[in-house]
């Protein structure tokens, strides 16, 4: 079949299980030779290639509304729907994104790029439906993993309670399930497909109550042995006393098996949690055989022996793996470190630090908030966490950061990793919120290096402060390449680094814009500006006796960040100057706008919304002809 004429779901009714099974071939074989040039979350893909087509077959997208959380698996969902055309430009710069887009498809019901959020939205789309009289299905299809969310645990109890009608499919590609219940499970699930499991219940409990004087309480006498079966075999008790009618496990590779239990559970009332067990890489053998996580998502890869693209030159470090490995080297001389982390052990490079302290890293599941809390309940304990978090995953423990961790005044290092532009994950990935959302708190410190030198200095500081939270952003990819020093040092709070001397205007920014303010100024010299470029390397608090000076110069001041500007660093700057009275310094900003960024590589998206070199110039170019004029 010819993937790339797929238009719609449709043509999928008419092919018979052995078509389905070699589409299933073809789709797998598409995707590991796509994906091969552009990279993306192949493992995950090649797992649900069979249910997707499954559910595609079974029910009417997108009027029935298919639901896929955290969304790195919809790739299938996407050739299924017409887009394989576009598997050329996948997660690239105004290319197919990596995750479901209404934009791109009316058969993307749902938007999303985090964990744990399809059942509440199934939720909603079910109120919805029977609020309006209408008649859908609602499928919300969610990974093991991701159940262990909170919010995923909320929806449950919610969705049992009120009884909606629902299909969830249980995405389950752990394996170790189905190993651990057996054949007794196996048994009770084919009663069930086959309609008879409720009736068995029901009539032996009527048969019973017949029986004369007695018949009640062998009645319940027999409930009560029959709960203690279902706890003792059945791992599908958890669900059912949450109020969902339980089937499976159901083989996801599987069509008669698939196609059997989707038709029961399409007659089936209320809410039904359909369990399917998937091989993760399915049918591409280093995915297959992946047990690190390492082929969730990649790079670009060597189809014939799957060893991944690397540069033609040797990398610096990655931010991640410098950080924490730092944080390992202090760990040897310092027992009360403990490292967390969300379920991103190797996103974060943690394996080291795992595999030396086994007993002081905890990988907490997709429980962002929990994470949070629990470092704040070491830190009463004089210990020495380190939560290892992506940015954007930090905003889901905001709450408890503010409440837990800052006003407490406990001593938590946050590591905010891909913090910044992140590329081709796009708009839900992207971590340019983070200091808009941390620097109004109390208490907290908020630092960012200039290179992986600084940044050994920092974790060192961070870990050696004892004044309350302290949290160090870096971004995501490899390091710039300069010298590690051997000594590590304490980098004094709130202090400010110039790194080239000015009198015209000054720059004020940190991290990954320092190179283009060092490149900006050179270029402003030739045109007889002469520059000031500060490492803002403190966020907050900020260096208030070196910008104090520089408004007592009546210097003009651009700020730059990779992050938004609205509450951002150059926010602050100007909300100091204002509050000192400063009124006539000439401050200007450069960073995020008000909108997402989507996905593309950093450097399109950086010219995009025009943080660029050039545009440093142009605009430390008016401030210094301002100045001029004034003067």
């Amino acid at each position: 079949m010819d993937l790339l004429k797929i238009k719609d779901p449709s043509f999928l009714q008419g092919l018979s299980i052995k078509e389905l099974e070699s589409l299933s071939k073809e789709i797998r074989q598409f995707l590991i030779e796509k994906l091969s040039v552009t990279g993306g979350h192949i493992g995950p893909n090649l797992g649900v290639v069979e249910l997707t087509i499954a559910l595609h077959k079974c029910f009417n997208s997108p009027k029935d509304k298919i639901i896929w959380d955290v969304g790195h698996q919809s790739y299938v969902h996407k050739i299924l729907t017409g887009r394989a055309c576009e598997f050329d430009t996948l997660r690239q710069y105004k290319g197919l994104c990596g995750f479901p887009k209404m934009a791109e498809s009316e058969h993307d019901v749902w938007e999303t790029g985090h964990s744990s959020t399809s059942l509440s939205a199934a939720m909603g789309m079910a109120i919805a439906r029977d609020l309006k009289k209408e008649n859908y299905f609602v499928v919300p299809v969610i990974g093991d993993g991701a159940l262990t969310g909170g919010m995923a645990l909320e929806a449950l109890n919610h969705i049992g309670h009120e009884k909606k009608d629902m299909i969830v499919i249980l995405n389950d590609n752990e394996m170790s399930i189905a190993p651990n219940v057996g054949a007794l499970h196996n048994i009770l699930g084919q009663l069930r497909t086959a309609g008879k499991y409720q009736w068995v219940k029901d009539e032996l409990e009527f048969l019973l109550k017949k029986i004369p004087a007695v018949g009640g309480k062998l009645a319940a006498t027999a409930e009560r042995v029959k709960d203690s079966l279902k706890y003792l075999f059945v791992s599908g008790m958890f669900f059912e006393e949450l109020g969902f009618t339980y089937l499976g496990p159901v083989d996801g590779h599987n069509f008669e098996d698939l196609f059997e239990n989707i038709a029961y559970a399409k007659k089936t009332e209320g809410p039904i949690l359909l369990h399917v067990i998937t091989k993760k890489g399915k049918g591409f053998h280093p995915a297959e055989s992946d047990k690190t996580g390492t082929w969730h998502g990649t790079g670009p890869y060597k189809m014939d022996t799957g060893d991944f693209v690397k540069p033609n030159k040797k990398q610096p470090p990655a931010w991640s793996s410098l950080v924490s490995e730092t944080v390992r080297r202090l760990a040897r001389d310092d027992e009360r470190i403990v490292a967390i982390t969300p379920a991103m052990p190797v996103g974060s490079k943690l394996e080291g630090f795992a595999s030396e302290f086994p007993d002081r890293m905890y990988d907490v599941g997709i429980a962002e908030q929990h994470a949070a809390t629990m470092a704040a309940g070491l830190a009463t304990q004089n210990m020495k966490p380190y939560l290892a978090i992506y940015s954007t995953f930090l905003q889901r423990a905001y709450d408890q950061v503010v409440h837990d961790i800052a006003r407490q005044n406990l001593n938590v290092f946050i590591g905010i990793d891909r913090a910044g532009l992140v590329g081709a994950d796009g708009e839900t990935h992207q971590g340019v919120f983070d200091i808009a959302f941390l620097r109004h708190i109390p208490n907290i410190i908020l630092m960012m290096p200039k290179d992986e030198n600084e940044g050994q200095h920092m974790v060192y500081t961070a870990l050696n402060y004892d004044d309350g939270p302290i949290a160090m952003r870096f971004p995501r990819g490899n390091g710039v390449g300069v010298p590690l020093d051997k000594e590590l040092q304490n980098i004094p709070i709130g202090t400010w680094e110039v790194l080239r001397e000015g009198e015209d205007a000054a720059i004020l920014t940190f991290g990954t814009t320092i190179p283009m303010a060092m490149k900006a100024a050179e270029q402003l010299e030739k045109l007889g500006i002469s520059v000031k470029v500060v490492n803002a390397r403190f966020i907050k608090p900020m260096d208030e006796i070196m910008l104090t000076s520089l408004l007592d110069e009546n210097m003009p001041i651009l700020t730059i960040e990779e992050a938004v500007l609205q509450g951002g660093f150059g926010s602050y700057v100007l909300e100091y100057a204002h509050s000192k009275g400063y009124y006539q310094v000439q401050i200007d900003r450069m960073g995020i706008p008000d909108k997402f960024i989507e996905h593309g590589d950093v450097s399109s998206l950086l010219e995009e919304i025009g943080l660029t070199t050039e545009e440093v110039v142009k605009r430390v170019s008016v401030l210094a002809r301002k100045k001029q004029k004034r003067a």
